[in-house]
């Protein structure tokens, strides 16, 4: 196996946290809560930033320097899901763990 940086491995912890985050909230908090929570562009948001950060961390276990794109993409979508959630109200696990991500895929893409 390749040699991670440290890094590198921060922002795989963070992209498999907001993953978690993001598909736990969506499954468990919104679905049940229904209303705002369940609305289309929010939900399917939340679907997506869950799957980008998923596979933005397959890629850098990899160990493809392609993870730079992947990284700068994935950082985009969990900051406009961050502010959905915030928006939404109630989710500031999740509002936490998508900023937390953002932050660190923004210095993997650079």
């Amino acid at each position: 196996m390749h040699q991670m940086s440290s890094d590198l491995q921060t922002c795989i912890g963070a992209c498999l946290r907001c993953y978690q985050s993001c598909l736990g909230m969506a499954s468990n908090h919104c679905l049940p809560a229904g209303g705002r929570h369940v609305e289309p562009e929010h939900f399917r948001l939340m679907l997506a930033c869950a799957e980008i950060c998923r596979t933005s961390a397959h890629v850098m276990l990899i160990g493809t320097e392609h993870h730079k794109h992947m990284c700068r993409e994935c950082a985009d979508v969990c900051e406009d899901c961050a502010r959905s959630c915030e928006a939404v109200g109630d989710m500031q696990h999740c509002v936490e763990q998508c900023r937390a991500c953002a932050e660190s895929c923004r210095k993997m893409a650079a």
